[in-house]
């Protein structure tokens, strides 16, 4: 864990998925999930499996924006929005490291996603995920998502969420 260094403080930034900051935790943010979902490490194989050809690509203007968030400089969370529709937004690969959990960036990152999808003209904000991301769905009922009807289908989607914008 890192000891929260009120001087160090979060930067949260859009970013290119592809660069190295954003690859890297791109890859972390899947091990980790993979690791929970089949309750062993994933190897480096079963990452880029999961990596390739994953959409992310989607995740830059006019259809979507990555964000970066660094803490003291140090590359420490990521997040997405892809836009569904005219009014829809999803929030996506929503990753804190392990090490700068604690330090109030996650609160932090879901702001700045839920203002890059204000920007790219979303009033409402979706999003699935798992019920054993335990601290993923914490996070997203205190900042004021509630449980939706499924919006879309797939193997790794059992909760659903939605929050109204602006």
């Amino acid at each position: 864990m890192v000891t929260p260094d009120p001087a160090a403080g979060w930067d949260i930034r859009a970013e290119r998925y592809d660069t190295e900051d954003a690859t890297a935790l791109r890859r972390d943010y899947y091990d980790d999930v993979a690791s929970r979902y089949w309750r062993r490490p994933a190897t480096p194989r079963e990452v880029d499996e999961g990596l390739a050809g994953d959409g992310v690509e989607a995740l830059e203007p006019p259809t979507g924006r990555f964000l970066v968030g660094r803490y003291g400089g140090r590359a420490a969370a990521c997040g997405g929005v892809l836009l569904l529709d005219a009014e829809r937004a999803e929030l996506t690969r929503v990753f804190v490291r392990h090490a700068f959990r604690g330090t109030g960036g996650a609160g932090l990152l879901l702001d700045a996603l839920e203002e890059a999808a204000v920007g790219l003209g979303a009033r409402r904000m979706v999003l699935n995920t798992r019920l054993d991301l335990v601290e993923a769905r914490a996070l997203y009922a205190r900042h004021g998502y509630r449980e939706i009807p499924a919006y879309c289908e797939g193997p790794y989607m059992e909760v659903w969420y939605g929050k109204e914008l602006g």
